[in-house]
């Protein structure tokens, strides 16, 4: 009886977790090729070049620490937007996150391919590479049979049509 009691909630929870992690997929999906490419044209500068080539050359674990900084280095500005959101500035502490966010994407993607030849040979994180590829994979495929998936590709081909004609 508790069982069928509990299966109601768990599916709840079980489909909104999984619906964010499809938005943050989507999210980093849309995003991570784009911004990667804008940091890479960025990092052609002659100031920044000499900097890609030298987190290009890092030793494995080096390239772990430097792959997991900008991780660290945003939490606390993230912090920061939920303090001054409880202070009152919704709006404020809400553009602070997004940006965070996509500065974070923007850097970690470019990082990613600067030290994705050092990652890959340690083990474990080849493993939760190839993990996590398999996941990404079957959420996106889940998503993208979804009911709200289509409507979205339908409204987004009308709106790419609405802007040709103007």
């Amino acid at each position: 009886m508790l069982q069928q009691l509990l299966r109601w909630p768990v599916r709840v929870l079980t489909g909104l977790g999984s619906g964010l992690l499809a938005l943050l997929i989507l999210f980093e999906e849309w995003g991570w090729e784009p911004l990667q490419r804008l940091l890479a044209r960025i990092g052609r500068w002659p100031g920044l070049r000499w900097i890609e080539g030298w987190v290009h050359s890092l030793p494995p674990w080096a390239a772990v620490a430097v792959f997991a900084l900008p991780t660290a280095l945003l939490l606390p500005i993230k912090l920061l937007a939920l303090w001054t959101m409880g202070r009152g500035h919704v709006v404020l502490g809400m553009l602070v996150i997004v940006l965070a966010k996509v500065v974070g994407t923007a850097v970690v993607a470019r990082l990613f391919t600067l030290t994705q030849p050092a990652l890959m040979q340690l083990r474990w994180f080849a493993w939760t590479h190839a993990h996590w590829i398999r996941i990404k994979h079957a959420v996106l495929e889940r998503a993208r049979a979804s009911w709200a998936w289509r409507v979205a590709r339908v409204i987004k081909r009308q709106w790419k049509q609405r802007w040709r004609r103007r």
